[in-house]
């Protein structure tokens, strides 16, 4: 099943048509998008690392944000073909890789990630059909267009698919 495997950075993201394979590495507190459009196999792939762009004075890059990258990652799939109202989304990552003796709202990036992840998606009216996030690791994940599936690499935990 080895067809065109496009690597997602850090704060990247991308999208590819069928047939195609995202590939994106170390998800710590940093979470993946993975948007699926189940009639035409459409995939994209972002790789957040911070809750929202308004939070931040360097926000130019939009792919570094759940609220404008999930936003940028979705124009840029119906660009291609896709339809909003067929996307469905998978998520993965969000991890509290460092355990701290206080529990201050700017340490709980993984946990604010994925709540605004949500928060975007649902205001965007995207389901989320499935996700593997938070825990103390990190994670890699291949997410296949053929059927929407999502593997998950994990050191200590194996490998899953969602």
């Amino acid at each position: 099943m080895i067809d065109n495997i496009i690597k997602v950075g850090m704060a990247d993201l991308k999208h590819t048509l069928h047939p195609g394979t995202l590939t994106t590495l170390g998800l710590g507190s940093c979470v993946g998008i993975a948007l699926y459009d189940t009639k035409t196999k459409i995939i994209g792939l972002a790789h957040i690392m911070l809750p929202w762009s308004a939070q931040t004075k360097n926000n130019a890059n939009k792919a570094k944000f759940a609220d404008t990258g999930i936003e940028l990652l979705i124009n840029n799939m119906t660009d291609s073909g896709a339809s909003k109202s067929n996307i469905v989304a998978k998520l993965a990552g969000g991890a509290q890789m460092f355990s701290f003796s206080s529990v201050s709202d700017m340490l709980r990036v993984g946990e604010r990630n994925v709540e605004a992840t949500k928060e975007v998606l649902q205001k965007m009216r995207i389901p989320i059909i499935s996700e593997d996030t938070g825990g103390n690791y990190g994670r890699t994940i291949e997410f296949y267009s053929a059927d929407g599936r999502l593997m998950i690499k994990t050191i200590g935990h194996g490998i899953s698919y969602i």
